[in-house]
């Protein structure tokens, strides 16, 4: 049993209780003088843009919010999101098709793959844009027969924005199906085993307990394939498809300030791509429950984190002094 002296302090070869006790963290003194080397480069390199004069901050805080800017931030928004919705609904038909027992539907969606992933983006985009060259009319009959039932002039048909839509709806597509047919043979068969033995159809097993639970692989790489696409967009700008760059381009082709208007892109693609991590992270999160890589903190949290401890164990020594 313990005791103690008329003095208050504990005998020779006690135990002393767990508040005699300081706990100090341990010092990382190489990331701290990392850390501020790291700090010193980015400020020095933000003074010498800020104090650079060919940058010409007046013209970007000009053209920043200027209306053809958000003209194009229109496009550029409206194509990443139809592009995605395209690329997600035609990627999951062809990951089934792949994963199908039929070889005609497996040979036939592996051809579109390899077609569609193998050929540049901005090939595909330039092909989409002079597909009039190739045909100069879009029909639909019977084929062999010269039977038409829908004829349409292809360049009426095709117009910048469609033939932007196509190429990065149909390349996404190609991208897309290896992320759902991933995420569909990481569940396990027993789930579509014991699907079919209540009676249920390949498809309702498909869509009720098979996708559902493939959701864990598949949503987290399409968030970000989200926002590769809304950069991707800037490459339809080699058909004039009136998105952001391409009014970019016209306004610096008219006053030669390509680095002023390129920093106006840059600003407003920085931003587009803050906004959408947001929900990327959460998703991620969100899906990445019960497993060790989801339970990991960010390292800005645990800054935030690791400051609010200290000024916390620095306010109670102060009080208990």
């Amino acid at each position: 049993m313990a005791t103690t002296t008329p003095t208050g302090t504990q005998r020779t070869g006690e135990t002393p209780a767990p508040d005699a006790f300081e706990i100090v963290p341990v010092r990382h003194w190489g990331r701290w003088i990392s850390a501020v080397a790291a700090v010193a480069a980015l400020a020095g390199l933000v003074g010498s843009l800020a104090k650079n004069g060919n940058l010409h901050w007046d013209m970007v805080g000009h053209y920043l919010f200027a209306g053809l800017i958000f003209d194009g931030l229109a496009t550029t928004l409206w194509l990443t999101v139809a592009a995605m919705t395209l690329g997600l609904v035609l990627g999951t038909l062809v990951a089934v098709m792949r994963l199908s027992d039929d070889p005609v539907l497996y040979g036939l969606s592996s051809l579109f793959v390899w077609a569609f992933r193998g050929t540049p983006l901005l090939v595909q985009i330039i092909f989409w844009g002079y597909a009039g060259a190739l045909y100069q009319h879009v029909m639909v009959g019977i084929p062999f027969t010269g039977v038409t039932f829908i004829q349409a002039d292809t360049n009426t048909l095709l117009t910048p924005a469609v033939a932007a839509l196509l190429a990065l709806g149909l390349n996404e597509a190609a991208y897309a199906s290896e992320i759902v047919r991933a995420g569909i043979r990481s569940v396990d068969a027993g789930q579509t085993e014991a699907a079919h033995s209540l009676g249920m159809r390949p498809a309702l097993t498909m869509r009720r307990i098979v996708l559902p639970q493939a959701m864990r692989v598949i949503i987290p790489p399409l968030g970000n394939e989200t926002i590769n696409m809304l950069k991707m967009t800037a490459l339809v700008s080699v058909i004039a498809a009136h998105d952001l760059m391409s009014n970019i381009q016209d306004v610096y082709g008219q006053n030669y300030q390509v680095i002023p208007m390129l920093v106006v892109a840059s600003l407003w693609y920085l931003a587009l791509v803050s906004v959408l991590s947001v929900p990327q992270a959460w998703l991620e999160r969100r899906y990445g429950r019960g497993t060790a890589r989801g339970a990991e903190v960010s390292p800005l949290r645990r800054l935030c984190a690791g400051s609010l401890t200290v000024l916390r164990n620095r306010t109670q020594k102060e009080a208990g002094r």
